[in-house]
């Protein structure tokens, strides 16, 4: 279990910082407006809330890999389960709020992450 425990949080830590990469440098360029549906006066007008949006996403990347990394189990345990819940709820809501295809991109990973490390923790 634990091999498919890291292997979905490395898919969202890795999801997570292409979000950061479309949200901080692809934003105003041609491929990130066509993929949020922007046009070019709004990619721009947008522009520095997107990227702090994307600097969010690479916190979460970066608490997954540091709790993928951890040497502590029950520490790392801890740490993964409050990144991929902060994963679960910014997919969810831009899910609910943005795009519906934000819940099975970002959402259903983090959740299945979650669920994964909480049944791990369960039975041990």
């Amino acid at each position: 279990m634990q091999g498919i425990i890291i292997a979905v949080c490395l898919f969202v830590a890795i999801e997570h910082i292409g979000f950061l990469y479309l949200e901080m440098f692809l934003w105003t360029k041609k491929s990130g407006r066509r993929i949020f549906a922007n046009s070019v006066e709004d990619a721009e007008k947008t522009r520095v809330l997107a990227a702090n949006q994307g600097l969010y996403n690479g916190f979460i990347a970066v608490g997954i890999i540091w709790g993928l990394w951890y040497p502590v189990s029950e520490v790392s345990t801890h740490i993964l389960l409050f990144f991929t819940l902060c994963a679960s709820v910014a997919g969810i809501y831009g899910g609910l709020t943005a795009k519906r295809s934000i819940l099975y991109i970002q959402a259903l990973p983090a959740l299945v992450a979650v669920g994964l490390i909480s049944l791990k923790a369960f039975l041990a």
